[in-house]
Formats: structure tokens, sequence, C-alpha cells
């Protein structure tokens, strides 16, 4: 199987992925008997609170500093040291210093770190990943009649590696309802596991808000559970005002997505992302940069 490719926002380069757990990934989502055990196993809840639980336990917290060695990150953004961590979790929904994640002046934002992918049309996404598979969007919402409003609508599609800040934001100022949980197994939902099946998306543990907003409309903010991800965490007050780039709430361990949709002709999705989305190529943008402006 081919390495992951994305282009870089902020380096303006392509970069390979370095996948956290690739040998597994790629044994269970690509080998008959590792099959086997994704769905004997792998893929329930159970599974993923009991990795949850290991690395919740004061033992973890050994894993940090190498973990960090590893990929490179940046102790400076966090906005606690990294000692301070007392598990493996506590540093995996870490906070950043506000100066390590500004927001942009643009009227929309990434809700989070991560690999993007821009659809401006949500009807016209197939066979992206899966050739011959319609995105299911009824599906994901779990609403035929919200499916249906927002059919033509603008959807971005935000993929959260192991390595990545896992907190998620607001995209745009608005007011946020209460948010629906839409229960399911928990598969990856990396495109190693993507490129298998695509329904990982909406057949996955996942939660949906609706934001309120003067400019454009109801904006949808889904949250993807996958493996080893047992915890979506929102920490907003529902019915509340919220600013662009204000915390929504955080993963705990393990790789995830966000996903945004926008009413038809609500946004202009940012020129990088669609010219890379049609190239099948992720982009990589930190959470605050800009996703999409206003048609007027």
């Amino acid at each position: 199987m081919q390495s992951i490719r994305y282009f870089n926002r902020h380096t303006g380069t392509h970069e390979t992925e370095e996948i956290y757990g690739e040998s597994f990934l790629r044994w269970a989502y690509g080998n008959t008997l590792g099959k086997m055990s994704l769905h004997a196993f792998v893929k329930r809840p159970a599974f993923s609170k009991w990795y949850g639980w290991r690395m919740s336990k004061p033992g973890s917290a050994d894993r940090v500093a190498p973990f960090i060695a590893q990929y490179g990150l940046d102790p400076e953004d966090f906005a606690e040291t990294p000692d301070t961590f007392r598990s493996f979790n506590e540093f995996f929904f870490r906070k950043l210093k506000p100066s390590a994640r500004p927001i942009d002046s643009a009227p929309v934002v990434f809700p989070a770190d991560g690999r993007h992918l821009g659809f401006p049309d949500i009807s016209a996404i197939d066979s992206f990943f899966v050739k011959g598979q319609r995105f299911d969007l009824a599906a994901l919402l779990d609403d035929a009649a919200l499916a249906a409003k927002y059919a033509k609508g603008s959807l971005v599609l935000s993929r959260l590696c192991p390595v990545d800040y896992h907190r998620f934001h607001f995209p745009a100022a608005g007011t946020p309802s209460e948010t629906r949980l839409i229960n399911g197994p928990l598969f990856s939902v990396s495109p190693i596991a993507l490129a298998k099946n695509l329904s990982y998306l909406w057949t996955n543990k996942r939660t949906l808000t609706e934001l309120n907003t003067e400019d454009f409309g109801a904006i949808l903010l889904l949250e993807i559970g996958a493996t080893c991800v047992g915890t979506i965490q929102q920490t907003f007050r529902p019915g509340q005002p919220v600013e662009k780039g204000a915390e929504k709430g955080y993963f705990a361990f393990g790789g995830s997505s966000t996903i945004t949709i926008f009413e038809p002709g609500a946004v202009i999705l940012a020129d990088d992302l669609l010219e890379n989305s049609a190239k099948q190529t992720e982009l990589y943008a930190r959470v605050g940069s800009a996703m999409a402006t206003s048609p007027a």
C-alpha cells in the first residue's frame, strides 16, 4: 500500500505522514486474520475503553517524553510543561498557548489541527475514497430531512492523527445547540481504513452540534470517534454564544476526525483546500487558519 502524502499549507511542501501504529493498521485492514480480529474485538467500544484506561494510568506518563522526541513536537507550544502530565492521556488532550494557534481574520477557520479535504457540493462526492461508493449524508447525520437540506452544501473532513493537537474549536462565531450522540462502533478513520470502507465515517460513534450563525446559517459540526477514541468530550455550554476559534471540546487517546457541513451557497472554501482536494490530496492546516470565506 502506498504511503500517505499531504500538502502542508504552512511549509508549502508535500510531506509524507509518519503513521502512529502503521503496522497494526495495515494488518487489521489489509490482512484476512487482521480483519477477523478487527470485527471480533478491535471495533468494539470495550477495546477502546480498555486502551484509554491504559493511557490514563500514571505509569503511562513515561511515554510522553519519547513521543515528543519521536514526532518532533514543540513543548514551547504547550500550556503546561511536559513533566506536569500525570498520564499519557493528559498529554494527549493537552491545551496549547493561545499564541501557538492564532485565529485568522477569515470569517470561517479550521476547527482542528489536521489533514483536511474540502468538497463544495456534497452530492457530487463520488468514488473519492472507494470506487463506486457514494457519500451517505443521511446515514452520517442519522436524519434524512436534515440531510436533504444540506445535500448540495459544502463539507470539510478534518482528520486528526495521534501526533496532532486533539482539542477541537468552533469555526465561526455563533450560538451552539445541545450535542446529539449517535452511537456506533469505533473503526479507524485513517486513509488506510477508509480506502477499504468509506462507511466507517457514518457508522462510527459520532456527535452532532448545530452552530447557528448570523452570516452562514446553521453550520453542522460533527466529531467522529475512532479506534482507541472512547471519549469525545464537549467543553462548551449549549445556548451560550461563542466566538470564532473558541474551544468546543477534545478527543481522548487515538486518531479521529471532525466534519464541518455548510448550507448550500453559504461559503466559498479556501483555494488551496479545493485545489488539493481536487487532486485527492489532503491539506495540512492548523486550527484557526483560514478555511472559508463568504460568497458576498
